[in-house]
């Protein structure tokens, strides 16, 4: 029973094909296109695949986006469902004020991520980062539950800002530091250091409120660069908005496989 995993950002759609729609699934297929590249999905990339059964998708780069990818699985015979934000989902609570307010991408990570932990053998608190375009902070308690989290721009748009919004200064090559002495290191070092505190920030308020330290887990396009800046141990898991899509799918979809 092929199951199709889509996850839709704001500059790139990866997809993955699995034999099954469990965690643990063998990869049979996968790939990224630019969401400029999205019409050559079928003709592409995609024709010489076995028909999926189930599909499930995370999207955030809005309907007409959505749409787009909708168009391209036509050549199957497959309904396409994407995740919206619950109250709850495969074992997580929803503690945001509108749960379906939440961005799907960090509902599905959070997802992915506390399945991650407990099949480590401790249920424990986590914090959940994910790096791309923006940076999200999760904090999730040791009962499954979401306590809330922080958004800031990762680190193409913390240079682009100061690019447009300073005289002089121009986007930068430079080299994370403790003591820059050039201006690309300096801006280079300023946002992950920014990152790197906001974090840190999450992980004392997690600490704070659940009484022990919490697991720690990383993803996102960016994350191998933040992942030598961090102040505490943190494990870097790279497809984990992918693990979380077959965690629901195995709770949506499970019975009828």
């Amino acid at each position: 029973m092929q199951f199709l995993a889509i996850d839709v950002g704001n500059t790139r759609l990866k997809w993955a094909m699995y034999d099954e729609p469990r965690p643990g699934a063998a990869v049979l297929a996968h790939g990224v296109e630019f969401l400029d590249n999205i019409e050559r999905l079928a003709e592409g990339s995609w024709a010489e695949l076995p028909e999926p059964r189930q599909m499930l998708g995370c999207v955030v780069a809005g309907d007409v986006v959505r749409r787009r990818v909708q168009e391209q699985l036509e050549i199957w015979d497959v309904s396409p469902h994407w995740v919206v934000s619950t109250t709850q989902e495969a074992g997580l609570t929803n503690g945001y004020d509108h749960p379906s307010r939440l961005g799907t991408d960090r509902w599905i990570a959070m997802i992915g991520a506390w399945h991650h932990v407990l099949a480590q053998g401790r249920q424990r608190p986590v914090v959940v980062v994910m790096v791309g375009t923006a940076v999200t902070v999760e904090a999730i308690d040791a009962s499954g539950r979401f306590l809330g989290g922080l958004i800031l721009p990762g680190h193409g748009i913390m240079l682009r800002a100061l690019e447009a919004g300073t005289a002089g200064l121009h986007v930068p090559t430079g080299n994370v530091c403790a003591f820059p002495t050039n201006t690309s290191d300096a801006l280079t070092s300023g946002g992950t250091y920014a990152i790197a505190g906001a974090v840190e920030r999450m992980v004392q308020h997690v600490i704070a409120h659940c009484g022990e330290e919490p697991a720690c887990v990383m993803t996102g396009g960016a994350g191998w660069k933040m992942m030598p800046s961090m102040t505490r141990p943190f494990e870097l898991v790279e497809n984990l908005i992918f693990d979380g899509l077959l965690h629901i799918a195995q709770s949506r979809f499970g019975a009828a496989a």
